[in-house]
């Protein structure tokens, strides 16, 4: 019982950043599940992609309902990203854990970085 507390702690926050900062869910959930609810970081990775999706489609839901969202300009960059997805998933059993850690801390710093300045 402890261990799905911990999961339904996870998922609330990455839910309150992807609310938030219309993304970055992930961010906040892969950290979660390796440190927080113990996941080996392979896995960590594939659940926050699972867990990310719908969180991401509510937060749209709720942008394009109060007007904050415009699809048309959206579309290129949905195309795109599912693409890139796919392409990921294809390449992710491949990759070794350090490199997939490092591409994402890189990623977590560079996000960081350009949001400070």
């Amino acid at each position: 019982m402890q261990t799905k507390w911990r999961y339904a702690i996870a998922g609330g926050l990455a839910g309150i950043a992807n609310g938030l900062f219309g993304g970055g869910g992930g961010s906040v959930l892969v950290p979660m599940l390796t440190g927080y609810c113990k996941l080996d970081q392979r896995r960590a990775f594939a659940t926050s992609v699972a867990v990310i999706l719908p969180l991401c489609a509510l937060s749209a839901g709720i942008y394009l309902f109060r007007g904050g969202l415009d699809v048309k300009t959206a579309l290129p960059y949905l195309i795109g990203g599912a693409l890139g997805g796919w392409a990921g998933g294809k390449w992710f059993k491949g990759m070794k854990i350090l490199w997939l850690k490092r591409v994402f801390g890189l990623l977590l710093i560079y996000g960081g970085v350009k949001n400070f300045l």
